[in-house]
């Protein structure tokens, strides 16, 4: 169940990475995310997509305080993540976490699996010894794993088991709020309905929050209750999630939903193709950032001199194209 209240509140974040010319040992300014402000609500799963180089994970590593940003805030629960001393930060550690694309890299070859799952619960002094086993256990059943497995090492699991093996330590802690970034990327078809699922379960039985970061539109349709669509370190488009897939507002989201493929030709959304690539970190077009790519009947010189603002259009819906109402 959703809840209005603000979990995660995101205001004006930017953040630059300073880049130098070994020729002339000049310094550049890229900018990986650029003035985005947007909350998710306690309960609610907020998808985030967008081409690679968008800076949807960039985003949601600062999210974590994973990365520090140039300017702007994140909120969470009401307190200011980049204003936490070190001893505040470990506490708020065990309410955020994160569920990494790569199930392998993110697990230590040589730690067995139940150990890598009992290793939070040690840092976080919340069980210990026999009681920390019985967690352990209880956890992997809850995901779906044989608590038999506890004693495998990464590399005798499969993809979805590892994957849950993941969720598993991310839910050791007890968080309020998941960081899923591309979770079901890496496996098999079959393997990502059913982590969907389970991802989909385990948000209801705990009252979960998610942000997950996606490229796939089919998974983030099936699981996020909205939906902010991400070019060139900006969001172009914020919607609920019917209302973003059956009617897209930006030319960008409606670009996106072309690209993703249909059973059935002749359903496929009659919108204009993609063209093109993102431009480089320093290439960095004036004005709306889209605009170079832009199929928009209308786009003009104001479309490549001013940054179009997010305006809002309907209830939940933000759209930031100067020409939305065409």
């Amino acid at each position: 169940m959703t809840d209005a209240t603000p979990l995660v509140e995101v205001l004006a974040l930017v953040k630059e990475f300073r880049t130098s010319s070994r020729l002339f040992g000049r310094h550049t300014a890229v900018r990986a995310v650029d003035d985005v402000s947007l909350s998710i609500a306690r309960g609610e799963t907020l998808g985030l997509v967008g081409e690679s180089g968008s800076g949807k994970t960039t985003l949601g590593r600062l999210v974590l305080r994973l990365l520090k940003p140039t300017s702007g805030t994140v909120r969470f629960d009401g307190r200011d993540v980049f204003g936490l001393d070190s001893r505040a930060l470990r506490a708020l550690r065990r309410h955020i976490q994160l569920v990494f694309q790569d199930s392998s890299g993110s697990l230590n070859p040589r730690m067995r699996v139940g150990a890598a799952v009992k290793e939070p619960l040690s840092v976080h002094r919340l069980y210990s010894g026999s009681e920390a086993d019985r967690r352990v256990a209880a956890l992997f059943g809850e995901v779906g794993l044989d608590s038999a497995l506890v004693t495998c090492y990464p590399h005798e699991l499969s993809g979805g088991q590892r994957q849950r093996v993941g969720i598993a330590r991310a839910l050791s802690v007890e968080p309020d709020f998941l960081v899923l970034d591309e979770p079901v990327s890496a496996l098999d078809v079959s393997v990502q309905a059913q982590v969907l699922n389970l991802l989909a379960d385990l948000k209801e039985r705990r009252g979960l929050t998610y942000l997950l970061i996606g490229h796939d539109l089919g998974v983030v349709r099936h699981l996020a209750d909205r939906v902010a669509v991400m070019y060139y370190g900006r969001i172009m488009e914020l919607a609920p999630t019917a209302v973003l897939f059956d009617r897209p507002r930006h030319p960008y989201t409606a670009t996106l939903l072309s690209s993703v493929p249909s059973p059935v030709p002749s359903a496929q959304p009659g919108h204009p193709i993609l063209q093109g690539d993102v431009p480089g970190a320093k290439d960095r077009p004036p004005g709306c950032p889209f605009h170079p790519r832009c199929p928009h009947p209308h786009k003009d010189e104001q479309c490549w001199r001013e940054t179009p603002p997010s305006t809002q259009i309907g209830a939940g819906h933000r759209v930031a194209c100067h020409h939305v109402d065409h």
